[in-house]
């Protein structure tokens, strides 16, 4: 049955995503109408969210701010088909990294980083970024039921010469690039909700008392890796801004979980600069204090 399903879709995905910009952008304002006004996706979750992140707004300003967020949401997802077919260029065209030389600065330290990043603006183009580094770029991810789809994302995330790991699988693979000498960026996207019995630190997020991911943190301990966060800018639709911020190249230096809060202001202030453009539908906050 997973064939089958995969069999059927994905002409329909690769139609999709040979599409020339101008009508591929006119079939994402189709899919929100369905989304947004016909099924409703996840529409109370969205509600609650913005309304716990964001209390500050009115009731009409964070409705805009939902409907263009859901705008944002079919773009990315249908961006992320695109990426099958589009060409190095276009792509270097569209996500632009503003300041590669940091990265270029890390590579001659001979020292692996963790590259730190939220689900804002485009976390599916990020990628792109490996294709501009000599480092092994490999993405922790989680994977999908259908083994057919978790094999077309990990060949269109793997684009860019970049590897896909399970999770369960990231800490075996670091540990054998460690002692290889193989110098990897592994990207993390660590502000979603773990799971309770996986959560060892709570921090405030947007201004809630939540669980949070500090496995990054903990690896790049483990491993002394310099730690970076990647900001992501939507300038206008179909074309971002990456900058790397730096956070530390001596990890052991900082208390524990100081790395993962100073990650956390800065997805914050990410959100707060244009909060249309971060993943509202995840329930990011179903575990709170």
């Amino acid at each position: 049955m997973q064939l089958l399903i995969f069999i059927l879709t994905f002409p329909f995905l690769w139609i999709i995503s040979i599409l020339p910009f101008r009508f591929f952008y006119w079939f994402s304002d189709f899919i929100y109408l369905i989304v947004y006004h016909i099924i409703g996706y996840r529409k109370k979750t969205v509600k609650y969210n913005l309304a716990l992140a964001l209390p500050h707004l009115s009731s009409e300003e964070r409705l805009i701010i939902e409907k263009k967020s859901y705008h944002h949401l079919c773009d990315m997802f249908l961006e992320m088909i695109k990426t099958m077919t589009i060409s190095s260029a276009e792509m270097n065209r569209r996500f632009v990294v503003t300041n590669i030389e940091l990265v270029k600065e890390y590579e001659k330290k001979g020292k692996s980083a963790i590259l730190l990043a939220s689900h804002y603006a485009s976390w599916e183009w990020l990628l792109s970024i490996n294709e501009k580094t000599k480092f092994k770029g490999i993405g922790v991810y989680k994977k999908i039921a259908n083994k057919y789809f978790d094999k077309l994302l990990r060949d269109i995330r793997s684009k860019y010469n970049a590897e896909l790991v399970e999770t369960n699988k990231a800490i075996p693979l670091m540990a054998e690039n460690q002692k290889n000498g193989i110098l990897s960026m592994y990207g993390l996207a660590s502000d979603q909700s773990p799971k309770l019995n996986r959560a060892f630190h709570w921090d405030t997020f947007m201004g809630v008392e939540v669980p949070v991911h500090t496995g990054a943190e903990m690896l790049a301990k483990k491993y002394d890796l310099n730690v970076l966060f990647v900001k992501v800018k939507k300038v206008k639709r179909g074309f971002y801004e990456a900058t790397f911020v730096p956070i530390t190249d001596n990890p052991n230096s900082f208390p524990d979980f100081e790395i993962t809060n100073i990650f956390l202001r800065e997805v914050e202030k990410q959100i707060l600069e244009a909060p249309e453009y971060y993943f509202w539908t995840h329930k990011r906050w179903k575990h709170r204090k």
